[in-house]
């Protein structure tokens, strides 16, 4: 019998998991075995497929396919669970994000993979059986960016400011670049408006910023040169 690789996607956008679960189905060597919308909820199911014991067909998983930005916390969270307790269970990152910043971040934190959704429908299954076979696969608009950094070595990457920010302060940073008010940031990231104010505030800290004009100036600079 032929055995079809198992899938599972972590996304909190139930349209977008819906279709892309569709057009892996489509294959006849892939199947969607596990869905989940949280990094909370991934965790439970991906501890259920992996520690039950059997001979069922339909347990485990063969690869993970994690967005970023998800309800409860980064995505980059549930990359540093699964490569902590499973780590031979392989991570493909689909994501709006364009930032190489986040290619180092979530290859670092143990994914093999990074597709960014503007690429995903032609590209996908490709980068989902180079995954599994065990081989990185990086979009190619972003290549060159993170060929750029890493021949500049690791003082480069240490110098840019950006770096220390966390992962979901990197969010809230690239949203408000995009144009999006503090409310719709709230909506997006499942958090309260006072959260993303203190998200916001750290970050302007951080990037040693004194008001929020000038922040917003620096995000939409950063989200140009992406």
């Amino acid at each position: 019998m032929h055995h079809r690789k198992k899938i599972g996607i972590v996304d909190d956008h139930p349209v977008f998991r819906k279709g892309l679960a569709q057009l892996i189905n489509e294959e006849t060597d892939l199947k969607v075995t596990m869905e989940a919308e949280s990094v909370a909820q991934a965790m439970d199911l991906i501890s259920r497929a992996l520690d039950a014991p059997g001979s069922d067909p339909d347990t485990g998983l063969d690869l993970v396919i994690v967005d970023l930005t998800l309800k409860d916390r980064s995505g980059i969270d549930l990359i540093q669970f699964i490569h902590d307790h499973y780590p031979l269970l392989p991570v493909l990152v689909i994501s709006m994000h364009s930032d190489v910043l986040y290619v180092q971040r979530v290859l670092k934190a143990g994914a093999l993979g990074y597709i960014t959704k503007q690429e995903m429908t032609g590209n996908v299954v490709a980068a989902i059986r180079q995954v599994i076979a065990g081989k990185r696969y990086v979009s190619a608009d972003m290549m060159d960016g993170l060929l750029e950094i890493m021949s500049a070595g690791a003082n480069a990457l240490a110098d840019n400011p950006l770096e220390t920010l966390s992962n979901r302060e990197l969010e809230v940073f690239e949203l408000m670049g995009h144009g999006y008010k503090r409310q719709e940031i709230a909506q997006r990231l499942n958090l309260s408006v006072k959260t993303i104010g203190t998200y916001l505030e750290s970050i302007k800290k951080k990037l040693n910023l004194k008001t929020t004009n000038e922040l917003m100036t620096r995000a939409v600079t950063f989200v140009g040169q992406t």
